[in-house]
């Protein structure tokens, strides 16, 4: 299955959004359940701990998301939907689940550490997306967007 080379940028950005609410889903309810009940004041600190890590993965996802988006407007027209990502971004993102998995699924870590980090990394995924889908609405074309 092939499709336009720029619509790689919007099902970038989906697939990306979806991973990205999808861990600040789990983060949010981590967040909750670890802190919500707790001193106000414990939560607000994990909220800056999360914000932290937010602000470190969108410093590298924004180059992350340039990169990706140079490399798949240098394809020819028309490319496998599946183009979106390289073969170095697949296997990343197979370890990077895989690791998620692993880690949640045996009780490894705390579950303090799952509100934060994930709370960061999910909204970071979800901005992320959305610099894609905003990509390919920005990106100049011989037609629109269709």
């Amino acid at each position: 299955m092939k499709t336009k080379k720029e619509k790689l940028l919007l099902i970038a950005g989906t697939v990306w959004g979806l991973a990205g609410v999808n861990i600040l889903r789990i983060g949010i309810v981590s967040l909750i359940k670890s802190f919500g009940e707790k001193n106000h004041a414990v939560f607000a600190l994990m909220l800056l701990i999360a914000a932290m890590i937010l602000t470190g993965f969108l410093i590298m996802f924004r180059m992350v998301v340039k990169r990706n988006t140079k490399r798949i407007l240098s394809y020819p027209e028309k490319k496998s939907v599946f183009a979106f990502l390289d073969a170095k971004g697949y296997l990343l993102m197979l370890f990077m689940m895989g690791l998620g998995i692993v880690l949640r699924s045996f009780d490894l870590l705390p579950n303090a550490f799952f509100a934060v980090f994930y709370t960061g990394l999910g909204t970071a995924l979800t901005l992320a997306g959305g610099m894609f889908i905003y990509n390919y609405f920005s990106t100049p074309t011989k037609e629109t967007h269709k």
